[in-house]
């Protein structure tokens, strides 16, 4: 079946990135300006991964200059060259939409014991 889907849509991703809600990424975006363009990291915890298959998207959240700053990503986007794993994160739930009430080390996920 996945095969069927690669087919019918050729911009899918062969394999796309594995990480889970909790952990920490490091996100390669490529950026246009004018004719000219650079690949930007956004680096920070991923907070929620929504729908699924073709259109899957995940929210990466970070702490820039004490203003929280969070930014959606699909995850088959030509824009996003590569999705590194900084640090596997050991959470109890799917959305962690709580973290952006607190503040300091009481933001922090607890790190998966390998």
């Amino acid at each position: 079946m996945d095969a069927l889907k690669l087919i019918s849509n050729p911009c899918l991703k062969q394999n796309p990135p594995q990480f889970s809600v909790g952990d920490t990424v490091r996100v390669s975006v490529r950026i246009k300006e004018g004719d000219r363009s650079r690949i930007q990291m956004f680096e920070g915890t991923v907070i929620a991964r929504k729908h699924g298959d073709v259109q899957e998207t995940f929210t990466v959240r970070r702490v820039s200059h004490g203003v929280g700053v969070e930014r959606v990503f699909p995850i088959h986007s030509p824009i996003i060259e590569n999705v590194e794993v900084v640090r596997k994160g050991r959470t109890r739930r799917g959305k962690l939409y709580y973290l952006r009430d607190r503040v300091g080390k009481a933001a922090k996920v607890k790190e998966a014991r390998r």
